[in-house]
């Protein structure tokens, strides 16, 4: 089968279109005719080898972290699923493979597509989806009435975080340029701060919580406008030691180590009065479930900036890599 490769860290060449041998479903899986494949920053990161201290893959290996297609055939004492349902999925994390003509996948982390829609716009769903819904809902722990700031939510995470945080019952603060404004308001957004104009926090103060999309002098900013005792969550800043312990599932070596590179930020949390969070989001096929079913009722629109066949892959990533896309970009593998 063909598939895109990662054969080493690096640039855009460490990663090559080839064929590899088809996986073969074990007990509990699914094996998935993969029609298209979502692209998240976290894809060049790997690459780059800036996971490489959390997890090193038995190179070459398959990339890519989420797929929509269709179950082909079933694992021993898979049960959940019959061949032919259309399905997507975040894959596990330490197997990847969505970058590939085929993938097995663990039942458990597997749903059925919304059924209003396609191939492509369903592949850009579960990583960046299920990473709004666990920040917003399992660690912010918004509320209705409570006011969020999100930052970049023009974004592939940030167009669901302002639909899931309005879904919560939250006021919802972002960052847009004026070409992502008007797709931020579409989406929910009560207030947009256009960041080329004004700094957001010389202008926001006293939210409840934030997420933080972005990292660097914007999630050291982001502490400065959220009231004493809140959380900002963050998936671009630096791990800290809950990340090891309840993201990870790692040991006391490794939360020392998030301890030790994440001084800075959670001291400056702490100046402000704020809890600092680093988020590694978990695959869930539960989770997807329900954000389908979120999708099926119309409270969420999966947003597509770019679809590239499998052949313009690398382009894709150069893409993506420029940091300029609305919602999401996605790889069509398989027509129908």
């Amino acid at each position: 089968m063909r598939a895109y490769v990662l054969t080493g860290y690096g640039g855009p060449a460490s990663m090559q279109l080839r064929d590899i041998e088809a996986p073969v479903p074990g007990r509990g899986e699914v094996l998935i005719r993969v029609h298209a494949a979502g692209l998240n920053p976290l894809d060049f990161k790997t690459r780059e080898g800036k996971l490489k201290l959390i997890r090193r893959y038995p190179l070459p290996i398959a990339g890519g972290n989420e797929l929509s297609g269709v179950i082909e055939s079933l694992g021993p004492g898979a049960t959940r699923f019959q061949p032919g349902d259309r399905v997507f999925t975040r894959v596990d994390k330490a197997r990847l493979g969505a970058f590939a003509e085929v993938a097995t996948v663990e039942e458990s982390l597997v749903a059925k597509m919304p059924e209003g829609l396609d191939f492509e716009t369903a592949a850009a769903v579960p990583l960046a989806a299920l990473t709004a819904l666990q920040a917003l809902r399992d660690e912010l722990r918004l509320s209705p009435g409570q006011h969020v700031f999100i930052s970049a939510g023009a974004g592939g995470v940030g167009t669901y975080a302002i639909q899931i945080a309005k879904w919560l019952g939250a006021n919802v603060t972002t960052t847009a340029s004026p070409k992502g404004e008007a797709l931020v308001k579409r989406l929910g957004a009560d207030r947009v701060v256009d960041y080329t104009k004004e700094k957001f926090e010389e202008v926001l103060r006293d939210y409840d919580g934030a997420f933080d999309l972005v990292g660097g002098e914007t999630l050291e900013n982001t502490f400065r406008i959220v009231k004493p005792g809140a959380t900002v969550v963050s998936v671009a800043g630096m791990p800290e030691p809950t990340t090891a312990r309840k993201d990870l599932q790692a040991g006391p070596i490794l939360a020392a180590l998030f301890w030790f590179a994440s001084r800075r930020l959670r001291k400056a949390a702490s100046r402000h009065g704020a809890r600092y969070r680093y988020l590694f989001m978990h695959p869930s096929g539960t989770e997807l479930t329900e954000l389908a079913s979120l999708i099926d009722q119309k409270k969420l629109e999966p947003i597509v900036d770019k679809v590239f066949s499998f052949d313009e892959i690398g382009e894709a990533f150069a893409y993506l890599e420029a940091g300029h896309a609305k919602g999401k970009i996605v790889i069509r593998l398989h027509g129908g």
